[in-house]
């Protein structure tokens, strides 16, 4: 049971607007929910035989803001999905990062790979210019007598055709590695290691082009921007599903290439004192995640709301409305799949903190179907809207403890109920109206519309009111023996 004046229910007091007001459970009349506010408005229409307060003048006077007094964690994962995690203090980082030159330049900024790819190839054409222009000085073919004008009347020979100085050489240089042959310079045979560097330069240019263009169609196709059309909701809610609290958040996808395989996984990263005292600052959980009845592993063809169970073997069996407010912790979630298109492995991030739970809250359904197109219709503009509904502020062990094994009791929808209609008869019934009462309290019990009266399944099953014409027909053998 809450204690009014516990610190925890002060903390749930400043949860509400002016409106509301907390609801005391009653002695005599033990069905209701503890920790519950109920709107004592028009807001809901269940609970129109709702006790007083007890005390009128606690009104709150504070209403509550999403956000406005929650203390906000450090993010390890952004929202968009990118580690918030800096790495100082690395012994021989620059050695390591060149030894995967390939894996550091897909993962830099474009404006490094560029500025590399560009380099790569002036560099590249400059030092074999500087090659050809020794191999041209050494020979002589840069004398004045040896220049390209004179060697008809002087009968020499040079190593490459038209070389006049270092501008010609690195002209050379291009058409070599790229292949270009526009035919107004060609190597001799003349200087075997000319013909040695114009091999040695071919192939280097074609590795050079190998890597930078794998760079770049790496770069481009990455993985990593399917993620941009995969979506996550802002906020996570808690509120209650087939009678259990229920931490629920929504993912969706904007594409019409599906995920393959696609699989969702929630990790709590929080202190944890261990039994030796070690405090563990990050220490990790993992969540157990379904979806409308299946586990996390989804047929991702519309957005699906994830759902956490909190119940027993869950970290927040224990934390209630007012807890979140003052525990410090994340829950990281994540989407793996296997891109369609590609055929590439995809994996998308988010995170929740404190300040982005919502308690009492609802994600609003978006799927329709469309009669005109004829074919099921995702609204997006939906995607993160939320409604509110009637919630325990209690732990979910707290509603444990108080419910019991009421299983058909725990829902907020429960009607209330007196106590004095779960006591057994004294006599059977006997009176047609209290037969017909019963059996409409009875049909009424069985519906499946939320909010009606539903009562324990012993009560019915009493041999004093087994049916109406036991009881009939017991009335008439009676009668018979008086008038015999």
């Amino acid at each position: 049971m809450h204690d009014p004046e516990s610190p925890a229910s002060r903390e749930e007091a400043q949860l509400l607007p002016d409106e509301w007001l907390k609801v005391k459970t009653v002695p005599g009349n033990g069905n209701l929910s503890p920790g519950v506010y109920y709107p004592t408005g028009t807001g809901s229409k269940r609970f129109d035989q709702r006790p007083v307060p007890s005390s009128p003048t606690k009104s709150l006077s504070r209403s509550h803001r999403h956000g406005a007094s929650r203390r906000t964690r450090r993010r390890a994962i952004l929202k968009n999905g990118e580690c918030n995690i800096l790495k100082s203090r690395i012994s021989q980082r620059r050695l390591r990062f060149l030894q995967d030159m390939f894996t550091t330049l897909v993962d830099a900024q474009w404006r490094w790979t560029l500025l590399v790819f560009t380099l790569s190839f002036i560099l590249s054409w400059l030092g074999f210019a500087l090659i050809w222009w020794l191999i041209a000085f050494t020979h002589g073919d840069l004398e004045l007598d040896h220049l390209p004008p004179m060697q008809e009347s002087n009968g020499w020979k040079p190593c490459v055709f038209n070389i006049f100085d270092f501008t010609s050489c690195f002209l050379f240089s291009i058409e070599t590695q790229h292949t270009i042959g526009y035919g107004a310079r060609t190597t001799t045979e003349e200087c075997p290691e000319a013909i040695f560097i114009m091999c040695l330069q071919s192939i280097v240019g074609v590795m050079i082009q190998a890597f930078m263009v794998g760079i770049v169609f790496a770069k481009m196709t990455r993985p990593k921007h399917r993620t941009q059309t995969l979506l996550f909701s802002k906020h996570a809610v808690v509120c209650q599903r087939d009678g259990e609290l229920s931490l629920m958040f929504r993912v969706g996808d904007l594409r019409k290439s599906h995920i393959i395989g696609a699989s969702v996984r929630a990790q709590l990263i929080r202190s944890r004192t261990t039994k030796e005292g070690e405090l563990l600052s990050h220490y990790q959980t993992e969540l157990e995640l379904n979806a409308d009845g299946c586990d996390s592993n989804l047929f991702f063809i519309w957005p699906i709301t994830m759902v956490h169970r909190i119940n027993a073997n869950s970290p927040f069996y224990g934390v209630s409305a007012a807890d979140v407010l003052q525990e410090k912790f994340e829950i990281v979630v994540i989407l793996e799949g296997t891109i369609e298109s590609t055929g590439q492995t995809t994996q998308a991030r988010s995170s929740y903190t404190t300040s982005e739970i919502m308690w009492g809250h609802r994600f609003v359904p978006l799927v329709t179907y469309n009669r005109e197109r004829q074919g099921y219709e995702v609204d997006y503009s939906k995607f993160e809207e939320t409604t509110q509904v009637d919630t325990p502020l209690c732990s979910a062990k707290e509603l444990d403890e108080f419910y019991g094994n009421q299983a058909d009791r725990r829902s907020i929808g429960y009607a209330s109920i007196p106590e004095t209609i779960y006591d057994k008869p004294s006599s059977p019934l006997t009176n047609m109206t209290d037969r017909l009462v019963v059996d409409a309290l009875r049909r009424a019990s069985l519906s499946t519309k939320p909010g009606l009266p539903k009562y324990p399944s012993h009560y019915f099953n009493n041999e004093e009111c087994s049916s109406s014409s036991e009881e009939e027909e017991s009335n008439t053998n009676d009668r018979t023996n008086v008038i015999s």
